[in-house]
């Protein structure tokens, strides 16, 4: 069952539960793209194929809020828009121990191993690598983990992961980059700030994780984001 935010004739928006591909990868698991069309074509009663536009990515282990646009138009303009910064992606991580500066931004240049599907961060001078980009903000301390607001300036695979790991501080149940613990990964897309592609109406979408886990330790802070 697609759990829809918002939708009206040119996005939709959507909470992408965690371990769901965005997209059809080779898992042969069920994607949101694919889910997202099942939904149309099922409610509207749409024959053929349903037109739905891909226009930002979470990985697999993430979950939260994610646009799709309903028609090429929206997904152009949407594209466009996610390019000139105009896409506001606010993250919340859990990672291990307590940041050494409280408040900053991350750039880097990271590498993805198609092999291990691992990224590093690496040399700006290394064949293949991309630029990266966040900002950071500590909301809270508790039991040598950290709740972390990040803002997503690039959206690289994994690029919240490599950049805290990098940091050391990795992401707590992030078991493939190092993590003790193993569980579902400790982020989440919860607000969503986007210009509406023909209306051009600034929206708002926030979706707060569900409060188990090692998400239930925050939940005051949280709560009142």
């Amino acid at each position: 069952m697609l759990d829809v935010v918002y939708e009206d004739n040119q996005i939709i928006v959507v909470i992408k539960p965690q371990n769901i591909p965005s997209q059809a990868d080779s898992s042969g698991d069920k994607d949101m793209l694919t889910l997202v069309k099942e939904y149309i074509k099922e409610k509207y009663n749409k024959p053929g194929n349903v037109y739905v536009g891909l226009v930002h990515r979470l990985d697999r282990p993430t979950g939260g809020l994610m646009v799709f646009a309903k028609t090429s138009k929206a997904a152009s303009r949407l594209s466009d828009s996610i390019k000139q910064n105009e896409v506001n992606k606010n993250y919340l991580a859990v990672v291990e121990g307590k940041l050494k500066n409280v408040n900053g931004s991350l750039k880097d240049y990271l590498l993805k191993n198609e092999k291990t599907n691992m990224v590093s961060v690496v040399g700006q001078a290394v064949n293949g690598a991309k630029y990266a980009e966040l900002n950071y903000q500590t909301l809270c301390e508790r039991e040598n983990l950290s709740l972390v607001k990040v803002n997503l300036i690039t959206g690289r695979s994994h690029q919240i992961r490599a950049q805290f790991k990098n940091m050391g501080n990795v992401l707590y149940n992030d078991f493939k980059y190092g993590s003790k613990t193993k569980g579902n990964l400790a982020l989440w897309s919860y607000e969503l700030k986007l210009i509406h592609p023909t209306t051009k109406q600034k929206l708002t979408f926030k979706m707060y994780p569900n409060f188990v886990g090692v998400w239930k330790k925050f939940e005051n802070e949280i709560s009142v984001l």
